[in-house]
């Protein structure tokens, strides 16, 4: 018996050969990295984009503080509006101008204005939109700790109502912070 030759007729199954596979997957530039610094395992996902890329990392309790954040800066800017006398009193136990009124409704209105952001924060899936909204409250926050910093300085004292808005300017700053920082994060690949 002699052994069996192949015919030039058949042709070899590239399929089943790992080395043409990766060749034509090089070809193709699947597996390469791009631009983004990301993997594409498919011609496919290659060409329609990565769907990874829009989705954001939401850390635990995100939409809770953004949810807080945005009530708190409507009603804090509705009371400064519609109340600054009573506002000032609860905030400074000391007697108040017709300055500090016309100061105070024109922070009330900045508030408002910000807190139309972060609502429209709240609902969004956007990453974005999301950080945008984080960085304003985050700026929001340290611009108003350096403000009663210097004003406490310059009166040689920080009084307690002073110390209580300093805590929570930088308390409320950091945490406005710590979420901008993850969700800026790039997600884990599945």
């Amino acid at each position: 018996m002699s052994a069996k030759q192949d015919s030039p007729l058949l042709k070899k199954h590239s399929q089943s050969d790992l080395v043409s596979r990766l060749k034509s997957r090089r070809i193709l530039g699947v597996g390469v990295k791009d631009a983004d610094g990301e993997f594409h395992r498919s011609k496919i996902s290659q060409m329609l984009g990565n769907e990874f890329k829009f989705d954001f990392h939401e850390p635990f309790g995100l939409r809770h503080w953004q949810f807080i954040s945005a009530l708190a800066f409507s009603a804090i800017g509705i009371l400064a509006l519609a109340f600054p006398r009573t506002l000032h009193g609860w905030l400074f136990q000391e007697e108040h101008s017709r300055s500090c009124a016309m100061n105070l409704r024109f922070h009330g209105g900045a508030l408002l204005s910000i807190s139309l952001i972060l609502w429209h924060a709240v609902y969004t899936t956007e990453k974005a939109v999301v950080r945008w909204a984080l960085l304003a409250q985050t700026c929001y926050f340290a611009v108003g700790f350096l403000v009663v910093l210097i004003t406490s300085v310059d009166q040689d004292a920080i009084p307690q109502d002073a110390a209580v808005l300093l805590s929570g300017f930088g308390l409320f700053g950091i945490f406005s912070l710590f979420y901008y920082i993850q969700v800026g994060r790039k997600p884990k690949k599945i």
